[in-house]
């Protein structure tokens, strides 16, 4: 790392994990520029709302010790959380180890999209993120379609206004909740089976995750379409690279949009 390096640490907390970047702030601001420029490093870890900040702060140095780096290296930090648990845990981790204030998504932080929801407040903060990061990249119509812990899909119009979306379970929630109720069934690997016809209780799983989820988006898109007009539609979350193949709609993959969306929404705020 050189002397005048400046380094960002953007978190994006969901429900079931925790995406860390690391970016370094020179060169430019991050507005049309690919999402992985600047990234130094990534990070992924299950989110606990009962982990410490203690046990946070430990992860982190540690991440940033592989790359022979600390928390006295760090410049800025910009949270995207949608549980209240830990996003008081990383207050409480910059509070301690950093000499500055985070940049936590919500009511207040500038993001440089209009919000165009009955109570704005009720939108997810890694959903404002995707939205910037989207429009920042495609410009609008834009569909986000979201593979996290829920499964959204999220439009941006012409001129820059989050106008909404649509939360449907996650696909692992779905498998989870399906091999709880059935007894019969039991969990299999997320991958795509030989045929739509699954041949095994196994494949008809597979089938019914991959190219079922992948129809569902497609047919979202659809619907948002035909309110919108022609959209250009792009992918993000842990397993968009996993569906996105089966989609015939999906024309982008993303995986760092998130990530994105955060750093350009840091540099609005400082």
């Amino acid at each position: 790392m050189t002397e005048e390096q400046r380094m960002l640490l953007a978190v994006d907390a969901g429900n079931t994990q925790t995406v860390v970047g690391l970016y370094d702030l020179d060169g430019g601001t991050a507005a049309g520029r690919r999402p992985e420029a600047g990234l130094l490093d990534h990070w992924r870890i299950s989110t606990a709302a009962d982990r410490t900040g203690d046990e946070y702060a430990v992860m982190l140095q540690g991440f940033l010790a592989l790359r022979r780096n600390s928390f006295s290296d760090i410049d800025g930090i910009v949270i995207s959380s949608g549980v209240p648990q830990v996003t008081a845990t990383l207050r409480q981790v910059t509070a301690r180890h950093l000499d500055f204030e985070p940049i936590v998504i919500g009511p207040g932080v500038r993001s440089g999209i209009r919000i165009d929801y009955d109570n704005p407040k009720e939108v997810g903060a890694d959903r404002i993120a995707n939205a910037v990061g989207a429009y920042d990249l495609y410009g609008g119509p834009t569909i986000i379609a979201d593979f996290g812990t829920a499964t959204t899909c999220d439009a941006v119009s012409e001129d820059g206004v989050y106008l909404g979306g649509a939360i449907a379970p996650g696909i692992e929630i779905s498998m989870d909740a399906l091999v709880g109720r059935a007894s019969a069934l039991r969990a299999v690997e997320l991958i795509a089976p030989r045929n739509v016809l699954g041949k095994s209780t196994v494949e008809s799983i597979q089938s019914g995750a991959v190219y079922g989820f992948a129809a569902q988006v497609d047919g979202l898109c659809d619907l948002i379409e035909a309110e919108l007009g022609t959209c250009t539609v792009i992918s993000t979350g842990g397993l968009a690279e996993t569906i996105t193949p089966f989609s015939k709609r999906i024309q982008h993959t993303e995986p760092w949009l998130t990530l994105h969306g955060l750093r350009l929404i840091y540099e609005k705020n400082i």
